[in-house]
């Protein structure tokens, strides 16, 4: 048997238009397992505004949506990442006002990366630093966001580890716009404190035709380590000619 309960995301958490952002929906289901790490797959898009069942699954996980036409699934999962040495604040602060001085093609009023107001998104703005093979943001979590120890909640933690996979493959690789999160695998190590300065680094692992694998990590200042993730992005089908 299973539990059954629905989520409803907040019109103001969408990535493209009218679709329910995917760190978000990830973070929802993850911290449904109660596990350091799990592995997040979309199979649809989500809507925003309207009640959606999730329920627990014989094998242990949770998914969204019927049982016939699931959205996306949770599970728990195992990850082992080489994280590369990240860059300075400088560095990535640089990066971050250049994607918002001269926003890239394909930029979309998403939660996480869209070009919003500070207590309307995340802000999570890459773009490539110095060290070779990799896309930064410098971050500060707005105190909006905020639970009521002043942390950000697990589940938006999740929010930051998205995005950057897409720029990582968009500067770094041959991921084309419109691509879209398939699978997240991410593991939130330690709280993250709205307020306070953080880096977000990203970086391409492989490439096979539409499908793209990045790892992303975010880190204090001061260089302690947060949360990493592991994401697969596939790209839209090509348009029949």
């Amino acid at each position: 048997m299973t539990r059954s309960d629905a989520i409803v995301v907040p019109e103001l958490y969408v990535g493209y238009p009218g679709v329910a952002f995917g760190g978000y929906v990830a973070g929802a289901l993850a911290q449904r397992l109660d596990v350091r790490t799990a592995r997040v797959d979309f199979r649809g898009p989500a809507p925003v505004g309207v009640a959606l069942p999730v329920a627990e699954t014989v094998e242990g996980g949770v998914r969204l949506g019927e049982a016939e036409r699931p959205l996306a699934a949770a599970h728990p999962a195992e990850l082992s990442l080489d994280v590369p040495a990240a860059p300075s604040w400088e560095e990535a602060a640089d990066a971050s006002e250049r994607f918002r001085s001269d926003p890239p093609s394909g930029v979309v009023d998403c939660f996480g990366c869209g070009l919003r107001a500070p207590d309307r998104g995340l802000r999570v703005h890459c773009a490539p630093v110095p060290e070779p093979g990799l896309v930064a943001a410098a971050w500060v979590p707005s105190p909006v966001f905020a639970d009521r120890d002043g942390r950000l909640p697990a589940g938006l933690v999740w929010g930051v580890l998205d995005c950057p996979g897409n720029w990582a493959g968009r500067f770094l690789g041959t991921q084309r716009p419109g691509a879209v999160t398939a699978s997240l695998t991410g593991s939130v190590l330690r709280p993250v404190v709205t307020g306070e300065p953080h880096v977000v680094f990203a970086w391409l692992l492989a490439e096979s035709g539409r499908k793209h694998t990045m790892g992303v990590a975010l880190i204090t200042a001061e260089g302690e380590l947060c949360a990493v993730s592991e994401a697969l992005w596939i790209d839209p089908r090509p348009v029949p000619m």
